[in-house]
């Protein structure tokens, strides 16, 4: 069993940068988690995952774009996406100055 303090273990906001910051928190059996950290009007510009995602805020809001439907994630809410599908992430210019996006890359990788 591992257990996460995702709050605690998420990165610091970078609000002088335009990209949020990032911390990979678990490489494990199954799925990579990784924690992002965007402060207002940072963005993860179209991009694409190697592997199907899962994608939540676990604090504040932001926006999920995929073709032309775009969603609100706040806490509560999850996204699934298949690999290689373009999508984006934004955070509002007045979200609060933390809001913290957990993705769940499912690799399906074991590792020893």
């Amino acid at each position: 069993m591992t257990v996460l303090p995702l709050l605690d273990a998420a990165p610091a906001p970078a609000p002088s940068r335009p990209r949020p910051a990032v911390q990979r928190l678990l490489q494990g059996d199954g799925a990579n988690l990784i924690a992002f950290t965007f402060s207002p009007g940072q963005d993860l510009p179209d991009h694409r995952a190697a592997h199907p995602i899962t994608v939540q805020c676990v604090e504040g809001e932001l926006d999920f774009t995929c073709g032309d439907e775009t969603v609100r994630l706040a806490p509560g809410v999850v996204v699934h996406l298949r690999e290689h599908v373009t999508h984006r992430v934004d955070c509002p210019s007045d979200a609060p100055a933390r809001n913290i996006l957990l993705l769940s890359m499912l690799t399906g990788e074991r590792h020893a």
